[in-house]
């Protein structure tokens, strides 16, 4: 008796150990598009303390440490992607698309609207997809070998917009005008997702924008003097807030869509902004606590976010918190390795994204 309990032991192990390892290790590859939340390295313009807590050195990556992608590889057993604009590299398990300040719409957009200075990156959804597909090839042959190398792959296609809406935010732009933009770019992240699915991807995650109300830079360079412009219980700018609301919800009625057109195809929200909106509420639920309006490095600003757009991190005048950790914000527009790995941790086993990545009913 002792024997059949100690072998019934030792085949549940085995099975729940198996499950583990064909779920963590189902996919081939992993392909991210995106911008500055997600590249790593296409775009290098910071140096140290960017990179310092893991890394140990400057990556291209804007954060202390690794981003929300590089636990997505790291939890589907991937090593992390190597920017597309890597020389002399094998892409057999995947590449980064992401390019800082990439916006989602073409140049044209903003010329169109007197707002193209503000930007300096060519990078949108579908010049990354064009990279994309110019690159197939190389990886895995003729079209039809590199549907079926993709149907075992995973694509993360964003975050997208941020960089748009910033671009007409800081054009001077009211948001009543900027949030026009929010249904061209949407359209444009799903026409992105659309032409992957040509290419042959079936498993497609696609993020919404953060809660932008809640970033430092935001609540220091549009401060108000009026408690209603402000979340009472998150602190959060509400208009900016609204404006990633309005995005998200036009994002998820687009991804509704191409649901019913490619039912074959799992396509699921990844969401952000339910994260933040959560840090912000509850920042020490997860251990932050210096908050979550309160950049870790950056320097003594307009109020008490500790940003000044005149010391920037990694400029004179600037320090880093004693532990990024007890951060969520780590330049006042983009998240610390912590904040990063609560994030990822959602996506791959629940609840920001449904079913999660690491889920049997998705394998």
């Amino acid at each position: 008796m002792k024997l059949s309990i100690v072998v019934l032991l030792f085949l549940v192990s085995s099975f729940h150990l198996s499950l583990s390892l064909s779920l963590s290790q189902r996919y081939n590859a992993l392909f991210n598009f995106g911008d500055s939340l997600s590249d790593t390295g296409n775009v290098v313009i910071a140096g140290l303390p960017y990179g310092m807590t893991y890394f140990g050195h400057h990556t291209g990556r804007c954060s202390d440490g690794r981003l929300v992608i590089d636990f997505i590889a790291e939890g589907i057993g991937l090593p992390h992607l190597l920017p597309n604009t890597a020389k002399n590299a094998s892409f057999h398990q995947g590449a980064n698309f992401a390019f800082i300040a990439a916006p989602a719409l073409p140049f044209d957009f903003f010329h169109q609207r007197g707002l193209s200075k503000g930007l300096w990156v060519n990078a949108s959804v579908h010049e990354q997809v064009d990279r994309f597909e110019k690159l197939l090839p190389s990886i895995c042959g003729a079209p039809q070998e590199c549907k079926d190398f993709l149907s075992k792959s995973l694509l993360v296609v964003g975050e997208f917009g941020g960089n748009d809406y910033n671009t007409g935010i800081f054009g001077g732009r009211s948001i009543i005008e900027v949030s026009t933009f929010a249904p061209h770019v949407t359209q444009a992240v799903a026409e992105g997702v659309e032409r992957l699915i040509g290419l042959g991807a079936v498993d497609v995650i696609v993020p919404s924008v953060l809660t932008i109300g809640c970033f430092p830079l935001y609540l220091t360079l549009y401060n108000s003097s009026n408690p209603e412009d402000y979340g009472p219980k998150t602190g959060c700018a509400r208009k900016f807030n609204a404006l990633s609301w309005y995005h998200n919800t036009l994002l998820r009625r687009q991804i509704h869509r191409l649901r019913q057109k490619f039912p074959a195809v799992s396509i699921r929200y990844a969401d952000f902004y339910a994260q933040g909106f959560d840090f912000a509420i509850n920042p020490l639920k997860y251990g932050f606590k210096d908050g979550a309006l309160r950049t870790c490095c950056g320097a003594p600003g307009m109020g008490k976010y500790n940003f000044n757009l005149h010391a920037k991190c990694d400029q004179n005048g600037s320090s880093v918190c004693p532990d990024p950790a007890t951060h969520v914000s780590w330049d006042g527009i983009h998240m610390t390795e912590a904040a990063h790995r609560i994030i990822a941790r959602g996506w791959l086993h629940g609840p920001y994204v449904d079913p999660p990545i690491l889920s049997s009913s998705n394998s």
